[in-house]
């Protein structure tokens, strides 16, 4: 009976401490998945941690080591415990090991779950396109990133795949000096793939420009703010009534009024 308890004790503590885990691992956002990965809760939920992505993960065969003739670490990881993430779970870190833009995309139609979707990076003839992936968004820091400083580095720029697209180059002239431009890196939301490999080519000590999540990278303006060229906000907005609302601002009267009666404080 005594051991009987202690099995019962334990297995309890076990499942609170399991739970404890999984929650910390699920408030983390600062995860990137493979290519196609289906939204972060859900996909919790649909992996089943049977790291075929991984093993399927070209780099594993064809990165090869020129000085030892080894076979490089592949792109995915499989977490494992004290990687802060659910183990058993795929995920990468650019800086380490990008994704290197596969064009078969092997990782994802070998995923039995859907957690990996297929559709979602493939095209309008239903061709696995890899240019389709939004795997997160890549983010300059602008006060790390030497190239807004005047110094002409232009690292990231040329590593990326989608080279012009996803990051383009704006020159802009450099008051400081009067005499040099400034050639700095864009990153284009619409086209970039989060691929990483701009940030493991950046050539700062800890990268200035990294892959955040897409969750975390974006904001998002809110259903209430229309865009005139949009064909979907026009469809969306054709019923739709104006409402008036009170502000302390509008209560003073006609705003270039108030602006003008010197009572802005």
């Amino acid at each position: 009976m005594t051991t009987t308890l202690q099995s019962v004790g334990l297995t309890a503590l076990g499942g609170l401490l399991w739970s404890g885990y999984s929650d910390e691992v699920k408030a983390s956002p600062l995860v990137l998945r493979p290519p196609g990965a289906i939204k972060e809760d859900d996909f919790l939920t649909a992996c089943i941690k049977c790291g075929l992505c991984a093993e399927a993960c070209k780099n594993r065969d064809t990165n090869i080591d020129m000085t030892t003739g080894l076979a490089k670490e592949g792109t995915l990881k499989m977490a494992k415990g004290g990687d802060h993430k659910l183990i058993g779970t795929p995920f990468f870190i650019p800086t380490e090991v990008p994704c290197y833009m596969c064009e078969d995309i092997p990782c994802v139609p070998v995923c039995p779950s859907g957690a990996l979707n297929q559709e979602s990076v493939s095209n309008d003839k239903g061709e696995l396109d890899i240019n389709k992936s939004r795997m997160g968004l890549a983010v300059v820091h602008k006060e790390s990133c030497i190239a807004y400083w005047g110094i002409q580095c232009d690292a990231c720029y040329r590593a990326c795949p989608l080279l012009g697209d996803a990051i383009t180059i704006e020159m802009q002239r450099n008051e400081r000096t009067g005499k040099h431009s400034f050639m700095l890196p864009i990153v284009h939301d619409s086209v970039c793939t989060g691929c990483g490999l701009c940030e493991k080519a950046c050539v700062t000590e800890k990268p200035a420009i990294f892959v955040l999540p897409n969750d975390v990278s974006k904001g998002i303006a809110g259903d209430h703010y229309v865009k005139g060229w949009d064909k979907k906000d026009e469809k969306r907005i054709e019923n739709a009534e104006a409402e008036e609302t009170t502000t302390e601002l509008s209560k003073k009267g006609n705003a270039g009024d108030y602006l003008n009666s010197g009572e802005l404080y």
